[in-house]
């Protein structure tokens, strides 16, 4: 892996976050594959990292320890991820999180009942691959390779600085 400085590091991770996250609204609203909730809360680590290095470049304070946030979240992305390919293979059960959508927004029995109507996509099922593999198998990788480079990148920081 070359060295480059933080910049072009953190510029790289931005540039794979945006993608995840174009890519997923692309997928989801133009080619029109709903989202099952995990894969909708797989999002949220993308948007994360969006910010704080945004907020890197703006406040220019801090830069260690957001390299840190940044391996926080793309630990529990991976983690996230990986229970999610469990569930599609069959080795982990579906929990309440792949249930009902909304459920904030439940207040009657009334609302319930319309919510049991609509169909939400489990889990289990993937609705789209690419290369015969789920989002969910290409996210595991890139949140991997992203672990493993903020780690190299928060171990060597000073060297990476200058």
């Amino acid at each position: 892996m070359h060295n480059f400085k933080i910049e072009t590091y953190l510029k790289i991770i931005f540039l794979i976050s945006l993608i995840s996250i174009i890519s997923a609204y692309f997928i989801e609203y133009i080619l029109e594959h709903q989202p099952c909730n995990l894969c909708l809360i797989e999002r949220i680590p993308y948007g994360l990292s969006i910010i704080l290095i945004i907020s890197n470049y703006v406040f220019r304070k801090n830069e260690k320890f957001i390299i840190l946030l940044l391996i926080l979240i793309f630990a529990f992305s991976f983690i996230i991820s990986f229970y999610h390919f469990g569930i599609e293979q069959g080795f982990f059960e579906e929990s309440a999180v792949c249930g009902i959508k909304n459920a904030s927004d439940i207040i009657s029995k009334e609302e319930l009942l319309k919510q049991l109507q609509v169909k939400t996509v489990s889990c289990k099922d993937v609705t789209f691959r690419i290369f015969g593999f789920s989002l969910t198998t290409f996210n595991i990788i890139v949140n991997l390779f992203l672990l493993i480079l903020l780690t190299k990148i928060f171990k060597n920081y000073e060297k990476f600085k200058s």
